[in-house]
């Protein structure tokens, strides 16, 4: 008898392109991407308009001798040409590398040559940087505008609409086989160590985000999601525009959140579906945005919290989710459609396994009690296939039972409930943006100013946290050594750092406070790091005490 195939529920003889196909071929006249600058002239593409653009895009690149299993950079602010070069990668086998483009030269460098891109496409404010940080690549595309403002090409590089023009003249693509265990894309995320790594996807990891995202959020074909966060993150790319995809919906992208046309881009556009984080929540909650309209067509926000005060003030409801970019999706959420625990990220999602325990990695929590978080999915399906170059890395995120280590700490409710604790991993939240302390404490330490640094999150009333870094010096502290080796750190940092991680302050201190011999007590240095009338009082003592004890020797050691 022969042996029963085992058929993944995602991804079987499906990749990204044969799912537009199937809207194309159903819906191909239905709006997809309608984008709305701040400035120029919005325009909407249809199911149909939109695969045209990208499979013209994907013959253009293939026409400069892109084949599949190459990878590009995509470097581009939140555009039509974000989706369409994105799309066309998808189209043309190929790896889509998308960076933040807030990178710094070093970053930026980095990640061109950690995941070998051989071409890019950039807008005319990036031309010159990726020309300095890859001068290797063999080709750049470079697009008419930033994020919605006309202008002319800089920097080098053939126009976006030269690669459409190619394409168009080249014909169709050859045809190909959907290849759901393709690499599709990566996207580097901070993590604790001091370069961040390149979380890969396949096309299957990207179809499980369009479809659970989709059944997460309570999607229909005639929801509408305003995309604001940056496309080259997951919760714009995952939650956003491929949930949109799988059901068949819209999506109206603007190039980044702005507080005094929020109600007017959706009233115009009829959008029901907005992701929110700490700002955009703040903006709505506070009545920052304006008078809320009428008439408006919100239905449905999700953040990171459920059901928060905001609902009350649109007649909406939130739901809270948690997910990271190795879960693709949410492995918590909360429900569209009934109430949710107030103040919860939700219950676990049935999709995945989540396990809280203890600080010995094994034993469950209790109800109400704080544990580490654990997440349980297939690789390369249902949770990332892989770090991009680093198989050790790959393997100890994972625990020797095969969870992965998600290095945050969340309380479980007796009623099922998860409500969002700290985080275990030394990790600071600028913004919508993940950053790894050491990564900045690494450049720091390359100033040539310091012994020592140790850098801290600081509560933040816009972006949540920012960073601060404390650093010790040889020889004796005073005024201008304070001023001379804090403007060297922070001139390295953005130098070197994207400008969300440049630290907002830096202490020059005698020594570093330590719980034990070894590790700095980054407790201390977070009270310390705490805005004016919010310090503790001891901590301020230990600052003073470290600046100016003449004999050299920690208070803490």
């Amino acid at each position: 008898m022969q042996s029963p195939i085992s058929i993944p529920a995602t991804g079987h003889r499906t990749d990204v392109w044969s799912l537009l196909e199937l809207w194309v071929a159903r819906r191909p006249d239905a709006a997809f991407l309608e984008w709305h600058p701040y400035d120029g002239v919005g325009r909407t593409w249809t199911y149909a308009a939109i695969a045209a653009d990208a499979s013209a895009a994907a013959a253009g690149l293939a026409a400069r001798g892109v084949v599949p299993g190459d990878r590009v950079l995509i470097h581009l602010d939140n555009s039509p040409e974000f989706v369409t070069s994105w799309l066309a990668c998808a189209a043309l086998g190929v790896t889509a590398v998308t960076t933040n483009t807030r990178s710094a030269r070093d970053e930026l460098a980095y990640f061109a040559d950690d995941s070998a891109v051989i071409g890019a496409i950039t807008q005319p404010l990036y031309a010159d940087l990726v020309a300095a940080s890859a001068p290797g690549l063999s080709w750049m595309t470079v697009t008419d505008h930033d994020a919605g403002t006309e202008s002319d090409v800089t920097g080098g590089g053939d126009p976006f609409r030269s690669l459409l023009a190619a394409g168009r003249s080249a014909g169709s693509l050859p045809a190909r086989d959907a290849e759901p265990a393709r690499m599709m894309s990566v996207q580097y995320t901070s993590g604790t160590t001091s370069r961040p790594k390149g979380v890969v996807w396949t096309h299957a990891n990207a179809l499980w985000g369009a479809r659970i995202n989709a059944v997460h959020e309570g999607l229909r074909a005639d929801d509408c999601h305003l995309v604001y966060l940056p496309l080259f993150h997951a919760n714009a790319l995952s939650y956003s525009m491929l949930a949109a995809l799988w059901v068949g919906a819209r999506m109206v992208l603007v190039p980044k959140w702005s507080t005094s046309r929020f109600w007017d881009v959706s009233m115009e556009h009829g959008c029901t579906f907005l992701s929110t984080i700490g700002l955009s929540l703040r903006s709505l909650l506070t009545g920052a945005t304006g008078e809320v309209p009428a008439g408006h067509s919100y239905r449905l926000l999700g953040g990171p919290i459920c059901d928060t005060p905001v609902d009350s003030v649109l007649g909406t409801k939130s739901i809270g989710w948690w997910g990271m970019t190795e879960t693709i999706s949410h492995g918590i959420v909360g429900s569209p459609t009934t109430p949710d625990r107030p103040g919860a990220i939700g219950r676990p999602a049935p999709e995945y396994g989540i396990a809280v325990v203890r600080d010995d990695g094994v034993t469950p929590v209790e109800a109400e009690e704080t544990g580490d978080l654990l997440f349980r999915g297939e690789p390369g399906v249902s949770m990332f296939a892989e770090y991009l170059n680093q198989p050790q890395a790959t393997a100890d995120s994972f625990d020797d039972h095969g969870w992965f280590r998600t290095g945050d700490r969340v309380i479980v409710h007796a009623d099922g409930y998860i409500t969002f604790a700290d985080r275990s991993k030394d990790m600071l939240k600028v913004g919508a943006e993940n950053v790894a302390a050491s990564e900045i404490e690494r450049v720091i330490m390359t100033s040539g100013a310091v012994r020592e640094a140790a850098v801290v999150g600081r509560r933040d009333a816009k972006l949540d946290e920012v960073p601060v870094a404390f650093v010790t010096v040889a020889g004796d502290i005073d005024g201008d050594t304070e001023q001379r080796v804090a403007e060297q750190v922070i001139a390295a940092c953005a130098n070197d750092l994207a400008d969300f991680k440049v630290p907002r302050e830096v202490y020059v201190v005698r020594e570093l406070p330590r719980s034990t011999l070894a590790k700095v007590n980054k407790v201390k240095l977070r009270a310390v790091a705490e805005p004016g009338a919010d310090r503790a009082a001891a901590a301020a003592e230990w600052l003073e005490s470290a600046r100016v004890d003449p004999s050299g020797d920690s208070t803490e050691g």
